[in-house]
């Protein structure tokens, strides 16, 4: 049986990838983008199996509005996938207030947003599958991206709640971790803070850092999120990425010793 497909950020990059991927094979899909435009391409190849929608993510009631066409347009959705976002760089001290909230508002409460839609439709179904797109930099600290992770890292949190609230209701939930990928993240999608001198020496460090890991292919990466949301008992997360795997361990191993190590004081910090 064909599936229905929800999707933001279908213009280009991961987005864009996975809906081709997905009507090839037959699927339905209401794939959104902020320029509608960006989407034609699919209507003209794809014809009534694509709903395309203008969305900005940070519109609640636009997003609400969205999911409820999609909806009454296919009858049910049963995957949604939460991939529209983009990446702040910068220092933490070099973010204003204006910058962070941004990133927030698109990464975390857009993501926050579909989610609160999209719920109701899937729990009443008793099925469907929600694919949350965070980031290996949600699992993993990195320097000069601060807010991205705050938001990946929220983006997280909320989405292992979710999963224990939908497991009563049939509903799958996935976090995505893609690692270093050849999308326009770091590109003409990026927002960058106004560089302080201070940083300028931690910059020169890192500068071609990116170019340590393997980038990935986003259209390859296609025939496993469809992996991925045909298998009956998917992963609460799956990493993407040659290298994500490997860096996920060993912060997390990290983490453990030092938990491990400071054990004492955490119990007798308890006083009893």
């Amino acid at each position: 049986m064909s599936k229905v497909w929800f999707v933001t950020g279908a213009a280009r990059g991961f987005g864009r990838a996975w809906v081709q991927a997905a009507l090839a094979r037959g699927d339905r899909v209401a794939a959104t983008a902020r320029d509608i435009h960006a989407l034609s391409g699919l209507t003209r190849e794809f014809g009534d199996l694509v709903l395309p929608q203008r969305l900005d993510v940070t519109d609640r009631a636009g997003v609400f509005a969205a999911v409820a066409a999609a909806q009454q347009r296919f009858g049910r959705i049963d995957v949604v996938v939460n991939n529209a976002g983009y990446g702040l760089f910068g220092a933490v001290e070099e973010v204003d207030e204006a910058a962070a909230r941004a990133q927030l508002e698109t990464n975390f409460f857009g993501a926050l947003w579909v989610t609160q839609a999209a719920l109701p439709y899937l729990r009443r179904q008793r099925s469907g599958h929600l694919v949350q797109v965070s980031s290996l930099s949600g699992v993993v600290g990195f320097p000069l991206l601060g807010l991205y992770q705050a938001s990946k890292f929220a983006l997280e949190g909320l989405t292992e709640s979710v999963a224990q609230e939908m497991a009563e209701f049939g509903v799958k939930v996935t976090l995505l971790e893609p690692g270093a990928f050849r999308t326009d993240w770091a590109g003409v999608s990026a927002a960058h803070a106004e560089p302080l001198p201070a940083y300028a020496g931690l910059r020169a460090r890192l500068e071609g850092h990116e170019n340590t890991y393997h980038h990935g292919d986003p259209v390859a990466s296609a025939q496993y999120l469809l992996q991925l949301v045909d298998t009956p008992d998917p992963p609460l997360r799956l990493m993407f990425g040659r290298n994500a795997v490997e860096l996920a361990v060993a912060a997390s191993t990290d983490r453990i010793r030092t938990w491990q190590r400071w054990e004492q004081i955490a119990k007798a910090a308890a006083g009893d």
